[in-house]
């Protein structure tokens, strides 16, 4: 089984703190392929990056398709692109804010999303409720690191678990959710210091797509997802052309 994990800006640093998540929860007999889109934000911290992380982003589905990948997992908690990806993918995809979700709902009755800048958090909030997680989410809170600080700032682990015990003790949730793929590699590490489970939804989301393909199931093409009907791209969006 090939799983091919996309991180949606073109930060080098990121995509190895990625791939240590991602590959640490890998079974025997599944490959995990970590990438980085060929063109992009440097990291996905606005709507404005979201958007134009959307064709890098399927560029890397495309080449995985070529490279007989059997799955996808969207690396940014803003999961950019998801519907479209699905459309193109012959294998199951699923973003990272998604299966963090839903796995931090098997572990309490509430839990707590720690993100990274303030601006993050209102989409934090629109995929909780379009995942069905209103419910479940008891906070956002924004630990106010930028994306790639992440990897550069020495305080930036401590400040996280801050901002988590601190976001425990306002909700009173039961688990946390870590809002930035770049905070992948700290979970083991703030679940040990807080008591409570901190879920990283990298390794949440490579462990969904390899059930997903080990039950033999894929996304339904019946409907919205069915593969996008082809048509002529202009300018940039040339190569994007989808064949006849």
């Amino acid at each position: 089984m090939l799983i091919t994990v996309i991180n949606a800006n073109t930060s080098d640093e990121m995509t190895q703190a990625i791939a240590s998540g991602a590959t640490a929860v890998a079974p025997p007999g599944t490959e995990v392929r970590v990438v980085c889109p060929p063109m992009g934000p440097a990291s996905v911290e606005s709507s404005y990056d979201e958007a134009l992380s959307v064709p890098g982003l399927l560029a890397s589905i495309a080449s995985g398709e070529r490279e007989g990948s059997d799955g996808y997992v969207i690396a940014c908690f803003s999961d950019p692109g998801l519907d479209a990806a699905r459309e193109l993918a012959g294998g199951p995809v699923v973003g990272i804010a998604e299966a963090a979700m839903h796995t931090a709902s098997f572990l309490g009755r509430g839990f707590s999303v720690v993100t990274t800048l303030a601006r993050t958090c209102g989409r934090a909030w629109d995929l909780a409720e379009r995942y069905g997680m209103r419910r479940f989410c008891r906070g956002v809170h924004a630990c106010g690191i930028p994306p790639l600080a992440l990897d550069t700032d020495p305080a930036a682990v401590q400040t996280v678990l801050d901002s988590c015990r601190s976001a425990l003790e306002t909700d009173g949730s039961d688990a946390i959710v870590l809002g930035c793929a770049g905070m992948s590699e700290w979970s083991d590490k703030l679940t040990a210091e807080l008591g409570v489970p901190v879920v990283d939804g990298v390794r949440a989301a490579v462990l969904t797509v390899q059930s997903l393909v080990t039950m033999q199931l894929r996304t339904s093409a019946r409907t919205d997802y069915a593969a996008p009907p082809p048509k002529p791209y202009t300018g940039l969006l040339r190569p994007f052309t989808l064949p006849s």
